[in-house]
């Protein structure tokens, strides 16, 4: 029995469409992926000049301020390639690991906010402890009144976090901005971290029990970066002096 031309042309058609479409979204999907790791690229080089993210040999100099400061981070890009929201520990694997220079210890975040630490790394990959686990501590700071305390999750609600540490003598406005203190090590002064949504005392103790609305969306993230700080051995052999006395 013969096809009519007709429907030949009309099938022909259609496959010929599926196959453009397939190839369009493929094709689509590289392309997305490159220009990711531009935009990448891109805001390396601009956190790079900022001031708060650098180290500064003469702060007490009001002159040739270029030259004074220093990189003290340096910026791995990297892509989430399989990760966990809803759990009661949640983790990150990113498509980075030792052969990138990746330790455990180092920072991630987002364009959006801090995203946690790396835990562990192979040669190619590393697993990153989320903000969103029970044992992790960062230090964070109220950005407008300048108290600093220590960002804990308790496990239910991946939207929102807790500070603990701020004493209850100090007023903290609700929608304060939340960021990193930077006195860790880990991560610079000035990420972002989120804003304060409630301020609660907490019974027969003189510190407040503040809950933030963390600025990263860790169900929807994708590309992050990795911190590496020039001077944490330096930093870390200081601390070390203190903690053994």
């Amino acid at each position: 029995m013969s096809v009519p031309k007709s429907n030949f042309f009309t099938t022909a058609s259609y496959i010929s469409g599926v196959l453009f479409e397939v190839e369009h979204t493929i094709t689509k999907h590289f392309n997305l992926e490159e220009n990711n790791l531009n935009l990448q690229k891109e805001n390396i080089l601009l956190r790079k000049k900022v001031p708060s993210f650098l180290y500064n040999d003469s702060p007490d100099s009001l002159f040739q301020k270029d030259l004074s400061y220093r990189q003290q981070f340096s910026y791995i890009p990297s892509t989430i390639i399989n990760s966990t929201t809803t759990k009661r520990n949640n983790f990150f694997t990113i498509n980075v690991g030792q052969n990138h220079k990746i330790s455990r210890g180092m920072g991630v975040f987002s364009s959006n906010g801090v995203v946690g630490i790396i835990h562990s790394s192979s040669n190619h990959f590393s697993l990153v402890k989320s903000v969103l686990t029970s044992d992790i501590n960062i230090d964070v700071m109220i950005k407008d009144v300048g108290a600093f305390g220590l960002l804990k999750w308790d496990g239910k609600d991946p939207r929102f976090a807790t500070i603990y540490g701020i004493t209850n003598d100090i007023s903290v406005p609700i929608g304060s901005s939340v960021i990193t203190r930077g006195g860790g090590g880990i991560f610079p002064k000035g990420i972002s971290v989120g804003r304060v949504k409630s301020v609660k005392s907490i019974e027969g103790k003189p510190v407040w029990r503040i809950q933030i609305e963390l600025s990263e969306k860790y169900g929807s993230l994708e590309n992050v970066y990795v911190l590496r700080n020039v001077f944490i051995e330096e930093f870390s052999s200081l601390q070390n002096e203190i903690q053994s006395q």
